[in-house]
C-alpha cells in the first residue's frame, strides 16, 4: 500500500478529515478543549468568541447575542473554510441564586446567551449545514452544551438550571426538525467541570478548598469532570461514526445523574 493510498483509506484517515467544525465560546475552558480535540482528529476548526486564543484555528470575534455579528461570523467561516459540517454550541454563562436573587435583567441576559444564542447561531449555520448534509456522503451535526443542571435539582442555580433545561428541550426539538435534512442534533450534559468559571466561583468562596471538596463529593466519582473528558464526548457525538445518534443527551458527570451510592 502506497503512502498516498493509505492517506485516502477511510479506516486510517482521521475521522474529521475534510470537515469544518465551528465552536462557539472556544477561547477557554470546555470550548477550547473541544476545539483542540476536533483539530487533533483532523477537522479544520473555527472558534467564535469575544476573545481570541493562541491556537491553530480560525478565530472570529463574535458575541452570540448579536444577530448581525453571528451571521457575519458564519459568512466569514464559510468563505474562508468552505462550509460547515459540525457546529458546537458551547458559548454560555453561569448564574447563582434562587428565583429571589437574580434580577429580571440577569434572567434576560443568561437566557439570551445560553438559549437564544444557540438558536441564533444554529439558524445562521443551517444553510451551510444543509449543504454539507446534501453533499454526497455528506456529514452535518450540531452538538449543544447542556448541563447536569437540566436533569437534577441543584441548590442556588435556579436561573442557570432553567436555561439548561431549555437547552435540553431545544436540542430534542431541533433534532426532530432537522433529521430529514440529514442534520443530527445532540447535547452533552457535563457535571461540575474543572473550568475557569468554576475556578472563579471557588476563588470567591469563604473557604475555596472546602468548597472544591464539596463540589467533588457530590459526584459519585468523587472528583470534578475535566474539560478534556467533555471534549471527548462532544467529538463522539459530532463524529461521522455516530450517524445513528440524534436527539439524545450524553451525561459526562461522574455518575451524578443516575447513580445513588451508599455512603462509605
Amino acid at each position: 500500500m502506497t503512502e498516498e493510498t493509505q492517506e485516502m483509506n477511510p479506516m486510517t484517515a482521521p475521522e474529521f478529515a475534510g470537515l469544518v467544525a465551528v465552536v462557539t465560546g472556544g477561547a477557554s475552558g470546555i470550548g477550547l478543549a473541544t476545539a483542540r480535540e476536533l483539530h487533533a482528529r483532523g477537522a479544520r476548526v473555527a472558534v467564535l468568541d469575544r476573545a481570541a486564543a493562541d491556537e491553530p484555528f480560525l478565530h472570529v470575534r463574535c458575541d452570540v447575542t448579536d444577530d448581525d455579528a453571528v451571521r457575519a461570523a458564519l459568512d466569514e467561516v464559510t468563505a474562508r473554510l468552505g462550509g460547515v459540517n459540525v457546529l458546537v454550541n458551547n458559548a454560555g454563562m453561569g448564574a447563582q441564586g434562587t428565583v429571589e436573587d437574580n434580577t429580571p435583567e440577569e434572567w434576560h441576559r443568561v437566557l439570551d446567551v445560553n438559549v437564544v444564542g444557540i438558536a441564533r447561531v444554529t439558524a445562521a449555520a443551517l444553510p451551510a449545514l444543509r449543504e454539507a448534509a446534501a453533499d454526497g456522503q455528506g456529514h452535518a451535526a450540531v452538538v449543544n452544551m447542556c448541563s447536569i443542571a437540566a436533569t437534577a435539582g441543584l441548590p442556588q442555580r435556579a436561573l442557570y438550571s432553567a436555561s439548561k433545561g431549555a437547552v435540553l428541550a431545544l436540542t430534542r426539538a431541533m433534532a426532530a426538525d432537522h433529521l430529514r435534512e440529514g442534520i443530527r442534533v445532540t447535547c452533552v450534559n457535563p457535571g461540575t467541570a474543572d473550568t475557569p468559571w468554576v475556578a472563579r466561583l471557588l476563588d470567591a468562596a469563604d473557604d475555596p478548598d472546602a468548597e472544591r471538596a464539596a463540589l467533588a463529593a457530590r459526584q459519585p466519582s468523587g472528583r470534578l469532570v475535566s474539560a478534556a473528558e467533555v471534549a471527548h464526548a462532544v467529538a463522539y457525538l459530532a463524529s461521522p461514526r455516530s450517524g445513528a445518534t440524534t436527539g439524545t443527551d450524553l451525561a459526562v458527570d461522574g455518575g451524578m445523574q443516575g447513580l445513588r451510592l451508599r455512603p462509605q
